[in-house]
């Protein structure tokens, strides 16, 4: 198996993680608020982060690391939570799962900005289309104009996008465990501030199902998802593996229906299955590493 094959493979088992992260978004937004959700779920993760440093002993990141920690916390700890959480109050995840799959286009774009990968030019015409399913899907859905909860969507998808490529970045110098390790334990003086603030005392006599949802939300897309999701783009290239990010939409489609019984529409499984046919094509394009 080529490094390539095995980092998408990897990068796999985080997108999987990360597929049920706007249903069950939503199964909290029914009895807490979207700030702590954000903050709450990021200063969960957090505690568990520093347990692990403090266990493995990791060594602490150099100054130069410290500011690429700095923007992974912006764009996956604090950018990507909080826009798409608030999205989500007025979403479907079914939507917001669609609106999302331009996010490989988004990840390549800034991984050949930041890092000098140069995809082939079949390559990009594969990402645009897959990015241009995803604008046509939104104007479709909402009678020809984008929403606010579009924009909400697509910023915080950049977010995540910026963080994703500085993360797998620096997961080739530093374990993918350290390196969301140390993103959440230097965010946690903010997180521990704003949750703080954004709590309420009657979220206490929230139902068990709800702090179970609450759970998830930071032990596993906000901290265990990220070992795969870096590891598979240190090992296969930026560009490459933030393709896998296309089969996001549909996973997120299933869970969606089987956690919230939100109905299969014939558009939304037409325009998932055409996104996560890019994939496939996207696989047989070249691309450079340099």
């Amino acid at each position: 198996m080529n490094k390539e094959t095995k980092g998408m493979l990897i990068g796999f088992v985080g997108i999987l993680i990360f597929s049920l992260t706007l249903p069950v978004t939503k199964i909290v937004l029914v009895s807490f608020n979207p700030y702590f959700i954000a903050f709450g779920r990021a200063l969960l993760a957090g505690l568990f982060a520093l347990a692990y440093l403090l266990y493995t002993k990791a060594s602490l990141p150099t100054k130069s690391d410290l500011v690429k920690l700095v923007v992974i916390a912006l764009g996956v700890i604090f950018g990507f939570p909080i826009l798409t959480t608030i999205a989500m109050e007025e979403g479907s995840s079914a939507h917001g799962a669609v609106i999302l799959g331009m996010m490989p286009l988004a990840t390549t774009v800034i991984g050949v900005i930041r890092f000098k990968e140069r995809p082939s030019l079949g390559f990009w015409l594969v990402s645009i289309l897959g990015a241009g399913l995803v604008v046509v899907y939104a104007l479709l859905k909402n009678s020809g104009s984008f929403t606010y909860i579009d924009v909400l969507l697509v910023l915080g998808g950049i977010c995540a996008c910026v963080g994703y490529v500085e993360g797998g970045e620096l997961s080739r110098k530093m374990s993918p465990p350290q390196v969301i390790s140390w993103a959440l334990v230097i965010s946690l003086p903010v997180n521990l501030v704003a949750t703080y603030f954004s709590f309420d005392a009657t979220y206490w006599s929230a139902n068990s199902f709800t702090w179970m949802c609450f759970f998830y939300l930071g032990l596993f897309p906000m901290y265990l998802g990220f070992f795969f999701w870096y590891g598979g783009l240190a090992i296969g290239g930026i560009a490459r593996v933030s393709q896998v990010q296309l089969v996001q939409p549909f996973c997120t489609l299933i869970a969606a229906s089987l956690i919230l019984g939100d109905r299969l529409t014939l558009m939304n499984m037409i325009f998932a299955f055409l996104v996560v046919s890019t994939v496939v094509l996207s696989k047989r394009m070249l691309v450079k590493r340099h």
